[in-house]
Parts: structure tokens; sequence; C-alpha cells
């Protein structure tokens, strides 16, 4: 016969489980806003934005010191220390001090809600966070879509800018109410790239949920359409171009699952073998490739900004301009950098581009190092068989893909995007790196 339990243990587990929950729950507006910066700011401005960011940044810096979660420092990420430390000292010989003093804090601040979620976090709480947050964004982007769409009935401005008068730009609308015209949609996030990224995550995510059995089948289907249909009306090429890489990632951690440890070299071969193939048809139909994903052939004005970034970054080869995360538009030699269309875009649209324009070819070196070391590590904890003891007989689990996968997709976009570098890119770069070097999934 057991005895019933103590008012205090009682309390205790109350306590527990409301922390739990707090956690959570933080942990999934966390993420929220990391990926939808842009609906902050176009719901409560820049200012409302940096004070949300502010505190999200304190509070994940608080909970970390208050909570104390496992930590090995000998496991730090070397390269992600080194990359932080340089953009840091990058302000000495930084063209422009007082921005690039403004993008050190912008990064540290966005490392901080990162190594929140990488150490008080564990894999499972982490994909649930993902999923929380996804669905949020997903269901607030399609219900933003319809009411405009439906009622509204005319494109939409962010609520706190001010424009001259007379035909605006495309890209200036919060949403251009293309919902009943097959998209493009832009969602709460105000941008079809942005939201197309979160909707194929949120594949991966949703799609792990579902092989793991760790959400109820009806509902992880449906949010499982959803997101293939996001994704199917942002009509994003960058991000179906990802999307398809990434699959192929996924179908090679497959195929290495399925082989014997002493059998891998066929796989490593034939991967080896696709990517000189894959780049010797890119060299060769370079000019065809973009009309089949309904680009012109300077990819969207790209090839300009791509010229525009090498010119400026041939000028401080070594070190670069000084670190500056987002570009910022009142200093040069970002002034009119990278303009088309009435639009002036505060990125290179390649993060290796932008890495060596503001960080040299020795920033270069110590990112590309950051992201294969953290490629890596996620391709092992993919391929291998989790192992607590000397026995390698656990079975697989698709959460041990979420890694491989996620790190696949970031470097895909990077290659048309330089999301990798800020907000929610740079976040998910540093929880992975982190992750992937303290703990297994």
């Amino acid at each position: 016969m057991t005895s019933a339990p103590s008012a205090s243990s009682v309390r205790a587990r109350v306590a527990a489980a409301a922390s739990g929950s707090g956690a959570a729950a933080f942990a999934t507006l966390l993420l929220f806003t990391l990926f939808a910066g842009d609906f902050w700011r176009n719901l409560i401005s820049w200012p409302g934005y940096f004070v949300l960011a502010g505190l999200l940044a304190a509070a994940s810096i608080v909970v970390l010191v208050r909570t104390r979660p496992a930590f090995h420092w000998r496991r730090l990420p070397r390269m992600l220390v080194l990359f932080l430390l340089l953009a840091t000292v990058s302000i000495a010989w930084s063209a422009y001090p007082g921005a690039s003093a403004l993008g050190v804090i912008a990064q540290f601040a966005t490392t901080a809600g990162a190594l929140y979620l990488a150490l008080a976090l564990d894999w499972p709480q982490l994909l649930r966070a993902l999923a929380n947050a996804f669905r949020w964004i997903l269901g607030l982007s399609l219900l933003f879509e319809f009411v405009v769409a439906a009622f509204v009935r005319h494109p939409v401005l962010p609520f706190w800018a001010e424009y001259q008068s007379g035909k605006l730009p495309a890209a200036f609308y919060w949403s251009r109410g293309l919902l009943f015209h097959g998209g493009q949609i832009q969602g709460i996030q105000g941008n079809s790239n942005l939201l197309a990224m979160v909707a194929l995550l949120a594949v991966i995510v949703f799609g792990i949920q579902l092989a793991d059995r760790t959400v109820r089948r009806g509902a992880g289907i449906t949010w499982l359409v959803i997101a293939v249909g996001t994704l199917a009306l942002t009509r994003s090429s960058t991000v179906i171009v990802a999307g398809l890489a990434t699959a192929v990632v996924f179908a090679f951690a497959l195929w290495m699952r399925r082989v014997a440890p002493d059998r891998r070299r066929p796989v490593y071969l034939t991967a080896a073998a696709l990517v000189v193939v894959a780049a010797g048809l890119l060299i060769a139909f370079a000019s065809r490739i973009p009309a089949l994903f309904g680009k012109s052939e300077d990819l969207t004005g790209r090839l300009d900004i791509w010229h525009s970034v090498i010119g400026l970054a041939q000028q401080r080869p070594v070190f670069g301009w000084g670190w500056v995360s987002y570009w910022a538009p009142w200093v040069s030699p970002f002034k009119n950098l990278a303009e088309r269309n009435g639009v002036t875009y505060l990125q290179a649209h390649n993060a290796w581009l932008d890495v060596w324009l503001q960080l040299g070819i020795v920033g270069l070196v110590v990112f590309i190092l950051l992201v294969a070391t953290t490629l890596g590590r996620s391709w092992f904890f993919a391929v291998d068989r989790p192992r607590t003891t000397i026995a390698d007989d656990k079975p697989y689990t698709a959460l041990g893909l979420l890694p491989l996968l996620l790190i696949a997709a970031l470097i895909a976009q990077s290659a048309a995007e330089s999301r990798i570098l800020i907000e929610a890119g740079w976040a998910l770069l540093v929880v992975l790196s982190v992750k992937t070097k303290q703990s297994t999934p």
C-alpha cells in the first residue's frame, strides 16, 4: 500500500510542470521572433522590435545563469568562438565602426538566444519548440493572407512605414493579397522567400515528428499538408532549390543507414560523383537554369549585386570592411550598393560573399570551417546508430536526422540568401553547432 504524496511534493510537481510549460512557451516565442522578425517590425515598428528582441536576449541570459544547464567548456565549438571574436575585433579596422558595433551587438544578442535553445532544451524539446513556432507562423500567415484577400482586397503596407505617394515597388508591401490568385503569398513576414524557408523547415520538423510518432497522426499529417501547401503558394525558386538539395542529402543519409559501416565507401563515392556532375551541369547550362525556375538570366538582380560585392571585397581582401550583419544603408559603401527597381537590398544574397566582404578571406575561412564542422557532426549523428554503451545495436530514430536536414537546408539557401548570418539562420547555425558538439540527438 503506497502512502499519499505530501503537500510539499505535490507543490514541487506543480512548480516543475509550470516551469516546464513556461520554458516551452518562452522557447516558442523566441523561435517565433527569430523566424518572424519582420512580422514584429511591421506590426510594432523597429523601435518596438528592438525592445522585444532586447528583452528576449536578456531573458535568455538570465535563465541560463539561473538554471546553469550542463555545459562542457572543452566542447565549445572553437570556430564559433573564433568567428564571433573576429567579428568583434573587426570594429578596430572597420570602415564604419559605429555600424559595426551595432552589428556585433545584434550578433551577440542572437547568439544569446541561440545558446538558450541549445543548452536549456534537449533534442526532443527543441523539436517541439520548432514545431510550435512553425505552426504559429504558418497558421497566422494563411489567416493573414485570407483576411487581406477576402476582406481588405488590396495590397497592405506595414503599419509603421512611410512612403512617398505614387506607385510603390511590390517588395514594399506586407501582403499583396494574392492568396486567391495562387500566390506569391508573403505571410506575416512580408516576404515570400522567408515564409517559404519556414515552410521547408516545417516539412522537415513535422515529418520527423510523424516518423517518430511524437504527435497524433491526424494532426501531424494536417500540418505537414499545410506546410507543403504554403511552400507551393510562396512560389519561391530559391527555397525550392534548397528543398531539392535537402532531399538529396536525406536520400543519401537513408542509404547510409542501410549499409554496414565497413561498406559505406560506395555511398561516399556516389555522392562525390553526383557533386561533380551537378557542378558540371551548373557550369554548362548556367544561362538556361534560371528559366527553369521562372527567374531572369541575372537571377532577379543577384548577379549585379554579386558583381558589386566582389568588387568591394577585392579592395579589402584579407580582413574585409568590418562586420555589420545587416547592411547599414546610412553608411558607405552600403548606400545604394544593391538597388533594384527602387528597392535597396541590405544583404549580398550570398552568405559566402557577404562574409568575404565583411571579414575578408580570414573570416571566410573561419566561417567555412564553422559550417563544415557542424555539417560533419550532423552527418554522423544522422548515419551512426545512437550509442550509450559499447554495443552498436540501438535502433535509428528520425530525430537523429534533424541536425543534418536543418543544416543542409541552411547551406543550400546560403547560395542565394545571406540569412544564415542573421536572425533565425544564425541562431539555427549556433544551435546546431553547439548541440552537436555537446550532446547526441
